[in-house]
């Protein structure tokens, strides 16, 4: 375990553990937050990060008693508004939607201008999500068995689609490859949506995709489903095996979570898990989440930091071994 991740880990727990055993509460705790709070998102309108984080926004405001202002700070793959979020004061109201490519990232772009692992405060984790395994009917493979047995004895015949460069589904195909031993072409598109309309189209065979946008082309047959790749089925899909089934300790997850900069106090964190794991309480957002193929999770601080550090550790080992670099 490197210096990073062992500093990362004893920081979110002396978080969780502060903010257990804190002292009586101050004047300044009292107040927070006494005006309204940012969540900065690094996607743009639309998308599965955009969706979570409106459906959350109304009812963790109202936990809060203050606005939770919804900002999307799309670019250069997330970098943008994650470093925007890690320069900001740390005084809880400037936070980031961080999700499982900022993880990917701190092993993708060597020279970032921030440590994510080093420079966040954990605060909660907020879902997961599974992406699916889909093929194109021309497939002749009904589950992933028989996709790993058609790939072996077609070594490069198959396009694996990717939404880009260190993507999460680029990840999870490239973590598919080395744990069935298979080979398989990959191509790179600019987003998940064209990537899903050339499988469609049989112009690439395999793809790594979100739940969401796949349901519709799965049930009316245009695609092939086999696997899910969370260690948990699919409430939008829970006719279909998980991947780790076939695989043991195969699991890609599109988890999401609430960070704050580098030094948020231990009981504005509090106050924050808090009212986060409460809003997921909700009968109307968990199912609102399961429309679109999304888990909520709870926990607290010390648990959302340690999966944080699991999965950078995890992908650092994956972008290393395959020697992904970043589109030019």
């Amino acid at each position: 375990m490197d210096f990073n991740r062992r500093r990362f880990i004893q920081t979110a727990s002396a978080a969780a553990f502060a903010a257990t055993f804190r002292p009586a509460t101050t004047f300044a705790d009292a107040i927070y937050p006494s005006r309204p709070v940012r969540l900065v998102l690094g996607f743009p309108v639309g998308g599965l990060s955009d969706i979570a984080a409106r459906l959350l926004a109304p009812r963790l405001g109202e936990r809060l008693g203050q606005p939770v202002i919804v900002e999307n700070k799309p670019g250069a793959v997330t970098n943008i508004a994650t470093e925007a979020v890690l320069r900001s004061q740390p005084d809880g109201y400037t936070l980031l939607m961080a999700t499982v490519l900022n993880a990917i990232n701190a092993s993708v772009y060597d020279k970032l201008p921030f440590n994510f692992m080093g420079d966040v405060t954990p605060i909660a984790s907020i879902l997961d999500a599974a992406f699916v395994l889909v093929v194109h009917p021309s497939v002749p493979a009904k589950t992933v068995g028989e996709l790993i047995a058609y790939a072996k004895a077609n070594p490069g015949r198959l396009a694996v689609a990717s939404a880009g460069i260190g993507s999460p589904e680029h990840v999870a195909s490239e973590l598919f490859k080395m744990m069935a031993g298979v080979d398989m072409l990959h191509v790179s598109y600019k987003g998940s949506a064209p990537a899903l309309t050339d499988l469609v189209g049989g112009h690439v065979q395999v793809y790594f995709g979100p739940v969401a946008p796949s349901v519709e082309y799965i049930r009316s047959g245009r695609v092939r489903a086999l696997a899910v790749t969370t260690s948990h089925r699919s409430q939008a899909l829970p006719e279909l095996p998980t991947l780790s089934e076939v695989l043991p300790g195969f699991e890609v997850s599109a988890w999401h979570g609430i960070v704050g900069p580098r030094n948020v106090p231990s009981s504005v964190v509090e106050v924050l898990n808090k009212a986060v794991n409460q809003a997921l309480a909700d009968d109307a957002i968990r199912a609102r989440f399961a429309d679109y193929g999304m888990t909520p999770v709870t926990g607290s601080p010390g648990e959302f930091g340690a999966l944080i550090a699991r999965d950078t550790e995890k992908w650092a080992k994956v972008v290393r071994t395959v020697g992904i670099k970043p589109e030019a």
